[in-house]
């Protein structure tokens, strides 16, 4: 896997991946960027919320459980001091659906989590991790 990360426009960064995909990220207005793109760290967030909904989506897919929507929201908090690692994260899954066992749903995630999301398992090292569910009706 390689990507590129270049100076674009206006500071902003622009990056490329191996697979074709561009994205732009920015620092914040505070520290002299314009607010052009996600922050670097945002996009470590992004990635690991992409790698672990992918992995449930398919666990649950697999083990037909239907559902309408699902998505992750992810809070995180940084040290104080530089380098501003991640402490703690914590992965919040929001699934609509009229009916899907919740053990399942439980199951899904414990299994990206602790075995299937690449990004998570390095994220681990330095930060502590958790993770819980909800199921809304649809």
């Amino acid at each position: 896997m390689q990507v590129t990360v270049q100076l674009g426009e206006d500071d902003a960064l622009e990056g490329l991946s191996d697979s074709g995909h561009q994205v732009t990220m920015d620092r914040s207005p505070d520290v002299g960027g314009k607010n052009l793109g996600a922050r670097p760290m945002e996009m470590l967030l992004l990635g690991l919320g992409g790698c672990a909904l992918i992995d449930v989506i398919l666990i649950l897919r697999k083990s037909r459980q239907a559902f309408s929507d699902i998505r992750v929201e992810i809070n995180a908090d940084r040290a104080d001091t530089i380098p501003a690692v991640f402490t703690r994260i914590h992965l919040h899954f929001v699934v609509t659906a009229g009916e899907i066992d919740p053990k399942r749903v439980d199951r899904a995630i414990s299994l990206s989590a602790q075995k299937y999301c690449s990004a998570s398992k390095m994220l681990d090292s330095v930060a502590e991790i958790s993770h819980d569910f909800e199921i809304l009706p649809g």
